[in-house]
C-alpha cells in the first residue's frame, strides 16, 4: 500500500515541475532577443549620430592668378544726335507758296528752301518806294528854293527871315526823305524774308510744312525745317548716374551698341561733361557727349545707344577673381558668426593651397571693375592657385575644433 500512495504522489507532483522549467525556457528566449534588438538599436543610432556629425572632406574649387587687363567702366543708355541741328523758322507770314526741300535734301547755305507769297511785301515795297521818290522830289525842289532865297536875301532884295525860313523847310524834307528811306529798307527786308534759306551746309532731317500753308510769325516764329550741318559727325547724349560722375572725363574711350546693329560695337571719345542734372523721379543723372566718327552714315539720329565708357584700364597687371576676395574658409566664417577669434584682419586677403590647407596671403588691391581685381602687392605670383570655394568641411557648431590656418 506504501508504494502505491508514493507512486500517485509522484505522479500528481511531476506535470508541475516540467512545465515550470518549460516557462523559464522561453522567458530565457525573449530575454536574449530582447537583448539583440537593443545592441542593433544602440548600433544604428551610433551609425546615423556618426554620419550625421562626421566631418566630411574638404573640397577646394581654386583658379589661377594670371596676367590681363582690369578695366572699369560706367554704363549709360543715350540718344544718337547730330552735333549741330539748325531750326529753321520764318519771320514774315502769309501762304506758303513753293518748297522746294524735302526730307533728307542735302542743302548749301543761301539755298531757299520754301517760297512765302511775296504780293503782300511786294506791294509794301512799292508803296514806301514811291513815297521816298516824290519825298526826294519834294527835297530836291526845297533845295533850289533856298538857293535862290539866299542869293536874294544876299543883295537885300528880300527878307532875311524868308531865306532862314525856307532852310528850316529844306531840313524837315530831308528828315522825310530819310524816314522814307527806312520804311523802303524795312519793306526790302520784309519781301527778301518770304524765301526761306538755308544758313548752312547740311541735310533736312525734318520738314514741318506744306504747300498752301498759312503760318503766322506774328504770334510765335514756327519750325519749318531742322537741318543737320553734318551727319558724318554725330555725338550720343547719355545720362549718366551722378554716381559715375566722377570718374568720367573728357577724352575717355567709349563703345556703344545700337539696335539697329545689335552685332556692331561703335567707338566714340568724351568731348564734353555737363553740369546741369537732370532729376526725373528722384534720380539725378547728366548728360556726358559722346563724340562719335560717322563716315558711312550706318547711325541715324535718334537711335537709342548702350553706350560703355572705360574709366580707367589697366593692362598687363597681375589680376584675381573677384569671387576669390571674397572667400573665406568655413572654419572661420562659422568662427566669426559665433563670435569666436579669428586670424583675419583688415587687410584684404587671398587663399591658397598650401599642402591641402588654406593659406591666407595678404595683398594689396588695386583697380577693380565687375569680374577681375588688380593685385599691386603682396606675395602673390602668376601661375599661382587661389581658392575661390569649398565644399564639405565641418558643420556649424564644430567650429571651436577647427583650427585657424596660418599666414604667410
Amino acid at each position: 500500500m506504501a508504494s502505491t500512495s508514493k507512486e500517485v504522489l509522484l505522479l500528481q507532483v511531476s506535470p508541475p515541475l516540467t512545465f515550470a522549467k518549460s516557462a523559464w525556457h522561453w522567458v530565457d528566449v525573449r530575454r536574449r532577443w530582447a537583448l539583440v534588438a537593443l545592441l542593433a538599436l544602440v548600433a544604428i543610432v551610433g551609425l546615423a549620430w556618426w554620419g550625421m556629425h562626421r566631418t566630411p572632406a574638404v573640397r577646394y574649387v581654386t583658379v589661377l592668378v594670371e596676367r590681363g587687363a582690369v578695366t572699369r567702366t560706367a554704363t549709360a543708355t543715350g540718344t544718337v544726335n547730330p552735333v549741330l541741328t539748325i531750326i529753321v523758322g520764318a519771320y514774315d507770314s502769309g501762304v506758303i507758296q513753293n518748297i522746294y526741300c524735302d526730307y533728307n535734301t542735302q542743302v548749301r547755305a543761301g539755298q531757299v528752301c520754301a517760297k512765302i507769297d511775296p504780293r503782300p511785301y511786294q506791294a509794301a515795297f512799292d508803296q514806301y518806294a514811291g513815297q521816298l521818290l516824290r519825298d526826294q522830289a519834294i527835297l530836291d525842289e526845297a533845295r533850289l528854293d533856298l538857293a535862290r532865297y539866299q542869293k536874294l536875301a544876299e543883295q537885300n532884295s528880300i527878307a532875311r527871315q524868308q531865306a532862314e525860313d525856307q532852310a528850316y523847310v529844306v531840313h524837315q524834307d530831308e528828315g522825310t526823305v530819310k524816314l522814307d528811306q527806312a520804311y523802303v529798307e524795312g519793306a526790302k527786308l520784309n519781301l527778301d524774308y518770304t524765301d526761306i534759306t538755308s544758313p548752312v551746309d547740311g541735310t533736312v532731317v525734318s520738314r514741318s510744312i506744306t504747300s498752301g500753308q498759312t503760318i503766322a510769325s506774328s504770334f510765335q516764329t514756327p519750325t519749318l525745317f531742322l537741318i543737320a550741318r553734318d551727319l558724318k559727325l554725330l555725338e550720343v547724349d547719355t545720362n549718366t548716374s551722378e554716381a559715375d560722375m566722377g570718374g568720367v572725363k573728357v577724352g575717355d574711350i567709349a563703345t556703344f551698341t545700337v539696335d539697329a546693329f545689335p552685332q556692331r560695337v561703335f567707338h566714340g571719345v568724351v568731348t564734353q561733361r555737363r553740369q546741369s542734372p537732370q532729376t526725373v523721379q528722384n534720380v539725378v543723372t547728366y548728360d556726358v557727349v559722346v563724340g562719335v566718327d560717322n563716315n558711312d552714315l550706318a547711325l541715324v539720329p535718334g537711335m537709342t545707344a548702350s553706350t560703355t565708357i572705360i574709366i580707367d584700364q589697366r593692362n598687363d597687371v597681375l589680376r584675381v577673381p573677384n569671387q576669390a576676395l571674397r572667400y573665406v574658409p568655413g572654419g572661420l566664417r562659422t568662427l566669426e558668426t559665433t563670435g569666436g577669434a579669428t586670424a583675419t584682419t583688415k587687410q584684404p586677403q587671398l587663399w591658397m593651397l598650401r599642402d591641402k590647407r588654406p593659406v591666407a596671403v595678404n595683398v594689396v588691391l588695386g583697380l577693380s571693375d565687375d569680374n577681375f581685381t588688380e593685385v599691386a602687392g603682396g606675395d602673390l605670383h602668376a601661375g599661382d592657385q587661389v581658392i575661390t570655394s569649398e565644399s564639405g568641411g565641418p558643420q556649424s557648431g564644430q567650429a571651436s575644433q577647427i583650427t585657424p590656418p596660418p599666414h604667410l
